[in-house]
């Protein structure tokens, strides 16, 4: 299993931040991994919701069908799902107050069969590097 976190500090009050940062419709503006939703995308998410969306690691797309498992507005989303080869991922998506910003975090989690020795290395690898980057394409994004 892999596990991977990042968090940026934002110039940003936690509510607007929280706004950005839990609307799935934002994560093309923001997020590296995003390729694209397959089919209907709620317009915000609420705890048992479910969405498919296409991923790209590695330069592999991988179609996952996510449930959201915790929803706790305006600090927490945890998300999970399964993808090919029985890919299994989680992603917490947190927002907190931070002197006068907020803190973003997002922490995430891949096992499964095919996520171990060298390629479990190279994803985690590959999965710290865009959690990096779409942490500082969302920090443009509510600057």
């Amino acid at each position: 299993m892999g596990k991977i976190s990042a968090s940026v500090e934002l110039p940003a009050a936690p509510d607007k931040v929280w706004a950005e940062f839990s609307n799935p419709n934002n994560f093309e503006k923001w997020l590296t991994i995003h390729t694209k939703w397959k089919g209907e995308v709620p317009a915000e998410f609420s705890k048992g919701a479910q969405a498919s969306e296409v991923v790209t690691m590695l330069g592999m797309p991988n179609t996952i069908t996510w449930t959201v498992d915790e929803f706790e507005a305006p600090s927490k989303l945890a998300i999970s799902g399964t993808g090919m080869a029985g890919v299994k991922v989680k992603f917490e998506l947190s927002v907190e107050a931070s002197g006068d910003g907020s803190l973003a975090s997002i922490d995430a989690e891949f096992a499964g069969q095919m996520i171990i020795g060298a390629l479990g290395k190279a994803v985690e690898k590959d999965g710290k590097k865009n959690l990096d980057a779409s942490l500082e394409n969302f920090k443009a994004l509510v600057a």
